[in-house]
């Protein structure tokens, strides 16, 4: 056994003795040394979408049993990107990790987070063949706020579990938008028209991008994304977030 493991094994009793950890959902203790905010069981709680999904924007589709089809939306106007996946619905245990890392500030679940990306996402090939992990922005003053870009941490982690190299300081935000979350559709696509720009062009020409943002509920900000992302010569626009809204 390594020697940090069996001192932190050796001395956990202590830690949890002095210092007690519970899991922010459950309340339970955190007995593990590798547990951080949130418990085991409950990370494993969280649902991954399984059925048949939008072949291009990735809308589950409930109602169908088919693999291949497309949604409404699509089969009239496809959007600028070549696919979008979500791991699930933002509902469960998964939106209350959503919160507690975006709203509360527990930055430590972007690891486990991003690993429920990888293991749902990396069998399916939706990983294989992108040069660039490039995360949704923010603007500065609100990164500033909120202390960190939950996009960049979950993008950060996932670079490091694929080995693709991490694109940061490409895609920014030059317009502080005020938040989508009250917006109606329209609203959210004027609120974000001409927010975004890129930079060093020449590291994009004719790439493959994979665009990671936390929550999709209209796809108006990965569309604006992948939209100015293809005006500047990448190639091939994917998305994955975790929750679909």
């Amino acid at each position: 056994m390594n020697i940090v493991k069996f001192f932190n094994r050796l001395t956990l009793p202590v830690k949890l003795a002095v210092f007690p950890s519970f899991c922010q959902i459950c309340g339970q203790p955190l007995l593990e040394s590798e547990e951080r905010v949130v418990c085991r069981q409950c990370l494993g709680k969280i649902d991954s979408h399984q059925g048949p999904v939008c072949q291009v924007c990735g809308r589950f589709l409930y109602h169908l049993s088919r693999l291949d089809s497309l949604c409404l939306d699509c089969q009239e106007n496809l959007p600028p990107y070549e696919l979008h996946r979500s791991l699930g619905s933002y509902s469960g245990r998964l939106k209350e990790a959503i919160i507690l890392f975006k709203y509360k500030g527990k930055e430590p679940l972007a690891f486990s987070l991003a690993g429920h990306l990888y293991r749902q996402f990396e069998p399916l090939g939706l990983l294989q063949g992108v040069d660039l992990i490039v995360p949704v922005p923010l603007h500065w003053q609100k990164e500033r706020k909120r202390g960190f870009n939950q996009a960049e941490l979950l993008a950060r982690w996932l670079s490091r579990f694929t080995g693709c190299p991490l694109g940061l300081g490409i895609l920014i935000k030059t317009r502080n938008t005020a938040s989508q979350v009250s917006l109606e559709a329209g609203e959210r696509e004027l609120n974000l028209k001409g927010a975004f720009a890129v930079r060093k062009k020449e590291l994009i020409h004719e790439r493959i991008i994979m665009l990671v943002d936390d929550v999709y509920t209209t796809g108006t900000t990965i569309k604006e994304c992948a939209l100015i992302l293809k005006e500047a010569g990448a190639r091939e626009i994917r998305a994955i977030t975790l929750a679909r809204a």
